[in-house]
């Protein structure tokens, strides 16, 4: 599967984990979800900018590309091959290296060397130092549902 298919897939599976939205019951609490792919309530608590009672699949869309490095859909539709593999990556490996950890890492690297990555250099530096290893940080959070 193509990485934009992936991504485009994985945005209709968290539109329809929110589809299954039922009213709170009282005043105080919150909606409740019976999602199949996503944490749904991590997702509104981590994304403060999201309107729980407007969600469409443009921001879900809007949220599947941040979790994998962008900063909006249709820079991933515009983004290169590799940049399209790093953000699969990313988005594949969540549970093990957040996407604020990763942007700070290649901060860091840049800043010492005074240099700026390649995206073809930035998808083999996460192979070669994230992808075999047991994570990085202890912010990373994974907003898929394990599957069963």
């Amino acid at each position: 599967m193509e990485p934009i298919d992936y991504f485009k897939l994985q945005a209709k599976n968290l539109f329809k984990d929110y589809k299954t939205q039922t009213p709170p019951t009282s005043e105080d609490d919150y909606y409740e979800y019976h999602p199949t792919y996503f944490d749904i309530l991590g997702i509104f608590l981590a994304f403060t900018d999201l309107d729980e009672e407007n969600f469409t699949l443009m921001k879900a869309q809007h949220v599947i590309a941040q979790l994998a490095g962008f900063y909006k859909w249709t820079d991933m539709l515009k983004a290169s091959t590799a940049e399209l593999e790093l953000g699969k990556l990313l988005f594949d490996n969540q549970d093990k290296l957040s996407i604020d950890d990763w942007e700070i890492y290649l901060n860091i690297g840049e800043s010492d060397y005074n240099i700026t990555y390649t995206p073809e250099q930035r998808l083999e530096i996460f192979k070669v130092v994230f992808l075999n290893g047991d994570g990085y940080g202890d912010s990373a959070q994974d907003f898929r549902l394990p599957r069963t």
